[in-house]
């Protein structure tokens, strides 16, 4: 795609129906990932986020074979792994990396097994794994609106709950909030973000969406609320900046321009900041 000018080139992708509802639910998605993201960080859970994303690609690829709702399908394994991963922890002497690594090895394992066993499947499973955002349709953003929102609603009816058990899991126990609910709860919506994220940037790189954000705001800001603002505002604008880099670099995934994004956006925060930075401690000498 060509354009002449800066309006029309911000314009110009904007003319076309898929874009709109691409950017639309990349912008979704991308505040989404942010807020579970803050929890997930601060909580050290990435590998689990990791694990869940692969663990729900035989739900997604059952779903897809069934003809569907893959977001259904992927819910329900990645949940269910989620669950699992907390009860073989609990029921033997397994610590929760070891269950983590079986359970989503041999899931993903799973997924590819039953995608190989159709006609034409690494295209299938190209388009599984680094996602296509310019496929979804009107259906799928009602989807992304109403499950994100009931996640949303979730987190902020028990925001206090959540940030207790995050920064003082025993403050919170002595309290009497049950803490094994709630860190099983945060699983689950974790799960359900993953999945609905799947389809904008695919299995593999949906965990830089709920990772990095988080991340970057860690570097500059020590507020859990500020945390969650920084990485809702990192994740629109790269969900921007990644829906018009694709549009004008042709044969580039939106998926993968999207993460670049939020990893350019990381290492630049990563220099300047006044905390961590190599240009920051450069600063504070000079």
């Amino acid at each position: 795609m060509t354009c002449s000018g800066v309006w029309n080139c911000i314009v110009v992708p904007l003319q076309f129906g898929p874009t709109q509802r691409a950017l639309i639910a990349a912008i979704l998605i991308g505040a989404l990932c942010a807020v579970i993201g803050a929890f997930v960080v601060l909580q050290e859970l990435s590998f689990i986020g990791d694990a869940l994303a692969h663990a729900s690609f035989p739900g997604v690829v059952i779903a897809a074979l069934l003809g569907f709702n893959i977001a259904l399908g992927g819910a329900i394994f990645g949940v269910a792994t989620a669950l699992g991963v907390g009860w073989i922890t609990r029921r033997s002497k397994v610590s929760l990396d070891t269950a983590i690594g079986v359970l989503f090895a041999g899931m993903f394992a799973l997924g590819i097994f039953l995608l190989s066993l159709q006609q034409n499947y690494i295209k299938e499973l190209f388009g599984l794994l680094l996602g296509d955002v310019l496929a979804v349709q009107s259906g799928d953003l009602w989807i992304i609106c109403g499950v994100g929102g009931a996640i949303l609603l979730l987190v902020l009816a028990l925001y206090k709950e959540l940030v207790l058990m995050t920064f003082d899991p025993t403050a919170a126990q002595a309290q009497g909030l049950p803490t094994g609910v709630l860190h099983y709860l945060l699983l689950c919506l974790m799960a359900v973000t993953v999945v609905i994220s799947i389809q904008s940037v695919g299995i593999v790189l949906v965990v830089a969406m709920i990772v990095t954000p988080a991340a970057t705001a860690s570097l500059v800001v020590r507020r859990f609320a500020s945390i969650i603002v920084w990485g809702v505002v990192q994740g629109i604008i790269a969900a921007t900046a990644g829906i018009y880099m694709s549009a004008y670099i042709d044969g580039v995934p939106t998926g993968s321009s999207i993460v670049l994004a939020h990893t350019a956006m990381f290492l630049l925060v990563l220099l300047v900041s006044p905390r961590p930075g190599a240009l920051g401690g450069l600063f504070r000498r000079a």
